[in-house]
């Protein structure tokens, strides 16, 4: 099945939610950068957060980043969510080694560490991106989202991210919510919604029921009436191309791509989020500096 985000309000008009199905998106990024399962789980909830966030903004050709360095072994992990909720990313160090809490629980907070800053940058189109930064609370992400919209943006947030890994290092499960007041919501709301969150449990086993986004947002929203806004099919996409790469090879600077026509070697250009090669030959560079 295709991964698919839907959107909603309560028909109270004090809340606004989001959940999605990433499944599929999360694997191919698993694929694309040879993630171990701890790396999955990581670099799948950033990945689940972002496209949820970037479809959120509502902006036309907008975009937004997430960046989260924790100082943990994983070391820096990126993505990038266009306007409609594709997204692509990457994780610095996708091999490590297996952490677990338990037997069958990965230790996505000490991969990801708690010693650094969750970046949010929003291309809204405008004359200068927004950027928001917050210091991490647990590494999980979930919660690290839900305390960058508390003190970043002053929205009241519940964040729920879930990545299950099988057995064969696949992914058999991935997902999430993001759930926020709208103002006015009175205090016996905030305490209805909790209240569900709480008898819901854990999202990665609501997941792994086969729950949809929809079904999942019913779940732990009991006794709200939810209108559905849209449902959007979503992937993992990366935008990369020769002229791109090109344009990056530009910001070298004259000196340095002089150096690379003179070595007379050609030069491999990988792209981070989708690990293509882009071979130049030096005739190439040439060309490029003579249109500089």
């Amino acid at each position: 099945m295709q991964d698919y985000l839907v959107r909603a309000v309560t028909s109270d008009g004090f809340l606004k939610a989001a959940a999605i199905s990433s499944k599929n998106l999360v694997e191919r990024a698993r694929n694309i950068h040879a993630c171990t399962p701890t790396a999955t789980a990581a670099l799948g909830r950033l990945l689940t957060a972002a496209s949820m966030m970037g479809n959120m903004q509502k902006v036309e050709n907008g975009a937004l980043t997430l960046q989260v360095k924790g100082g943990g072994p994983l070391g820096t992990l990126l993505v990038v969510s266009d306007a409609v909720g594709n997204v692509r990313g990457y994780v610095q160090n996708a091999g490590i080694s297996l952490l677990e809490k338990y037997a069958g629980k990965l230790d996505v907070g000490a991969a990801v560490g708690t010693d650094g800053m969750l970046t949010v940058i929003r291309d809204l189109q405008m004359k200068e991106p927004y950027h928001g930064s917050t210091e991490l609370v647990s590494g999980e992400i979930a919660d690290d989202i839900t305390a960058y919209f508390a003190r970043s943006e002053q929205i009241p947030t519940a964040c729920a991210l879930g990545v299950l890994v099988d057995v064969d290092q696949s992914v058999s499960a991935a997902g999430g919510y993001i759930i926020q007041l709208l103002p006015g919501a009175p205090e016996e709301l905030i305490e209805k919604l909790e209240q569900g969150i709480r008898e819901a449990g854990a999202v990665t086993p609501l997941l792994a029921q086969g729950l949809q986004p929809e079904q999942l947002l019913s779940k732990v929203m009991p006794g709200f009436e939810l209108e559905f806004l849209e449902k959007t099919q979503v992937e993992y996409r990366c935008y990369c191309d020769r002229a791109r790469v090109t344009a990056t090879l530009i910001t070298l600077g004259k000196g340095e791509l002089q150096e690379i026509v003179d070595e007379g070697e050609p030069i491999q250009v990988e792209c981070q989020f989708c690990d293509t090669l882009y071979k130049f030959t030096p005739a190439e560079i040439k060309r490029i500096l003579e249109k500089l």
